[in-house]
């Protein structure tokens, strides 16, 4: 039995055997898109390994040779599951290729991580599936000043708005962005380097393409030349669902009735989202997910899974350790990160209102300050992660008025 597959537009296998980091890598081959050169070890490996403790066999025969064709000094490891897991697994970096076996098995084992099972139980994921591993040649976004990464959609996940929305970091590496540990640059600062922000729009708009809906990537430039490292769809929920849905029907790519399809009861619901009228703001961040949620300020993971009543979860930036907090919690706050971090991915994917990147919030044990001023733990908060703004104690709400987009939807039903 072969485990390794070299990733090419010739591939035919499904997410199921390959992921979809390798399903979607394949997916930008296809169209013509710069992927770095790499393989894949499948979710079946993953699966004996699980069972075994032990790589099967033939398997370090295969990735030697594997290694030995890829010819890079160093590689990118990465986990990749038949179903989005995003940051619940593994992911190794600047791999040298003598250290690549031990970097496949932390990947393979970091199915089992407290993190990744919570995920798949609040998600209905079944715990049997595995992960496939993407071996890739490592691009460099801080290889100088006119490198980077970052994350894009083609469209604003919050609005559905049609223009390209993301976040980008100079000099960085990806999980920088990811991760929430740097607050990024809004995707328009690419300007300071057209060409690359030439090709990425251009990306976007081929991938939506080839889609029939917006689309979500990573990327990293290396010295002025783009690469992209993963994309999906968008998956977008709430007005954004509603919006794309309905701009694609428009432009005669999709039908009214697919259109009407695609959105949920649960999208249109949301869709009724509530604004608080708040006449003293405590602080104001970034909208990472619409709603309002009011609860009491907790600061640890742990203390929002054993509160009794609601709470929002305040950290200085989340990682997939977090899960069981935000999991528990009514809504999120992060000191650190953008609208494409840990905390408002998971957020969104959650349906749960999300603020990121506040100017002056500190965190510390038992408390908050925003610019100086003292929040203890326990103190009832409102947060509006549409508008980004956060406020002390209970706050009106109103829902937003007709949405056009909807209006039309739900008439075409």
């Amino acid at each position: 039995m072969k485990w390794i597959r070299h990733l090419s537009p010739e591939i035919e296998e499904s997410p199921e055997t390959i992921g979809g980091k390798a399903f979607g890598l394949v997916t930008l081959m296809r169209l013509g898109l710069p992927a770095p050169p790499g393989f894949v070890i499948t979710t079946a490996a993953c699966r004996a390994f699980l069972h075994t403790g032990q790589f099967p066999g033939g398997l370090v025969t295969e990735l030697a040779s594997a290694l030995t064709e890829l010819g890079a000094r160093q590689v990118s490891v990465r986990s990749g599951s038949e179903v989005s897991m995003p940051g619940m697994m593994d992911t190794v970096l600047n791999v040298e290729p003598e250290d690549v076996e031990h970097s496949v098995a932390a990947v393979f084992g970091s199915w089992n991580t407290p993190r990744a099972r919570t995920y798949r139980a609040l998600n209905d994921i079944p715990d049997d599936l595995g992960t496939a591993v993407t071996v890739q040649k490592m691009v460099y976004g801080n290889r100088d000043e006119h490198s980077g990464t970052g994350v894009a959609f083609s469209r604003n996940p919050n609005t559905g708005e049609p223009a390209p929305y993301g976040d980008v970091l100079f000099g960085h590496q990806g999980e920088s962005v990811v991760s929430g540990a740097a607050s990024p640059l809004p995707l328009a600062a690419l300007d300071r380097e057209p060409q690359v922000l030439e090709a990425l729009t251009a990306a976007l708009a081929r991938i939506e393409g080839h889609y029939r809906d917006a689309c979500y990537v990573e990327f990293t430039f290396e010295s002025g030349e783009l690469w992209l490292l993963q994309t999906r769809p968008g998956r977008f929920v709430g007005r954004a669902a509603i919006r794309v849905a309905v701009d694609v029907a428009d432009a005669g790519i999709i039908s009214r009735a697919e259109a009407v399809h695609r959105v949920s009861q649960h999208d249109i619901e949301t869709a009724q989202t509530a604004h608080m009228e708040a006449t003293a703001v405590l602080a104001r961040g970034l909208g990472a997910c619409p709603g309002v949620a009011t609860g009491t300020v907790v600061t640890t993971s742990d203390k929002a899974a054993q509160a009794n009543g609601p709470v929002i979860l305040v950290r200085p930036e989340t990682s997939p350790l977090d899960m069981h907090g935000l999991a528990a919690a009514k809504g999120v706050v992060t000191a650190r990160g953008g609208p494409t971090s840990h905390a408002a991915v998971v957020a969104r994917a959650m349906g749960k209102p999300a603020v990121v990147g506040v100017p002056g919030l500190a965190v510390d044990h038992g408390s908050i300050s925003v610019n100086g001023q003292a929040v203890p733990e326990g103190t009832l908060v409102t947060i509006d992660g549409t508008s980004g703004e956060i406020a002390l104690g209970r706050v009106e709400v109103t829902t937003a008025g007709s949405d056009p987009h909807l209006t039309r939807l739900l008439g075409w039903a």
